[in-house]
């Protein structure tokens, strides 16, 4: 039953994305239209993601709280005469802290639906034969985001620690450490190494689509390692040696191995080859590859019409 408003039937169409045309090719205005719909439904799962951490509110708090309670505890070990106490400044803090503490479990926990609309406004400007990688490359985007988010929790405590030790135990400071700038700084470092993580990815993705090559990385590489532990060193919000290491190590081997998968990925193409002629009838075979694919679809799509139009006529 369609809703009515003072007699006029309201209609939700233009929240729905355009159609994807089999050849890819869509107008300005429909490019928007599909934007618009991606960003609303990321936004929407962002939201259910914030409504149910907000349930478990008590939980998240007392999750990300552990690294500091556990610099804590490591620093009453080696730093015994050092004070370190959490504190909320003002009136506005709690319920500041709690929008953040949700926030952040909310975007983490969707993750994989804000992933999968990135990606699905990006396919339909790829080949038939490519929207298969971008499945792949969706379904790696997810666990590789969560590991470097995980990566950043997980450094914490010994950031922390790190950081807070350099106060002189014999002068009588007491480190007041509001929760409010702590959990800041903790979800800086987790979106950080989240994201970082993500490039190695988009590289091979550059790759699989003929924007770089493997000979390029190889040719890069001393400068893609150094960049590594630059990018760490500027991205990490804390100054200590061992959260850029963490970061620069494992973006350096993800970077290698990326290296390694362009270059089974050109010789499976055909592309590292020197002959003009074996170039050419890669792409032959994968333009005609993705013609196939089209008329398939258009078949199908044909098949599914002719069938709703003669369960119409039945009735």
């Amino acid at each position: 039953m369609a809703l009515t408003v003072r007699g006029r039937e309201l209609s939700f169409a233009w929240l729905k994305p355009p159609p994807s045309p089999p050849d890819g090719n869509m107008s300005l205005y429909d490019h928007l239209r599909e934007l618009r719909y991606r960003v609303l439904f990321a936004m929407i799962a962002v939201g259910v993601g914030m409504a149910v951490s907000a349930i478990f509110y008590n939980q998240l708090y007392g999750v990300l709280m552990w690294p500091l309670n556990t610099a804590r505890a490591e620093l009453a070990i080696s730093h015994p005469d050092l004070q370190l106490q959490a504190t909320n400044n003002d009136i506005t803090s709690p319920f500041i802290i709690a929008m953040k503490v949700v926030a952040i479990c909310g975007l983490v926990f969707t993750a994989p639906v804000w992933l999968y609309q990135l990606w699905a406004f990006i396919m339909p400007g790829l080949l038939a034969n490519e929207k298969k990688w971008a499945r792949i490359f969706v379904g790696c985007a997810t666990p590789l985001f969560l590991a470097g988010v995980v990566t950043g929790y997980l450094l914490m405590p010994k950031a922390v620690s790190v950081l807070i030790g350099f106060t002189p135990e014999d002068q009588g400071i007491l480190n007041l450490l509001t929760v409010e700038t702590f959990l800041s700084f903790l979800i800086r470092v987790m979106l950080v190494f989240g994201a970082s993580y993500l490039i190695p990815l988009l590289m091979l993705m550059l790759n699989f689509v003929g924007v770089i090559s493997a000979k390029q990385m190889k040719k890069f590489r001393p400068f893609i390692i150094f960049g590594a532990f630059l990018f760490a060193a500027v991205a990490t919000p804390s100054t200590d040696p061992f959260s850029m290491i963490a970061l620069a190590l494992p973006l350096t081997i993800l970077m290698m191995i990326t290296e390694q998968i362009a270059k089974w990925n050109e010789k499976r193409l055909g592309r590292n080859s020197d002959d003009p002629l074996a170039r050419d009838k890669v792409l032959q075979d994968m333009l005609a590859a993705d013609e196939a694919a089209k008329l398939e679809a258009e078949k199908a799509e044909a098949a599914t019409e002719t069938q709703a139009l003669d369960s119409a006529d039945k009735k």
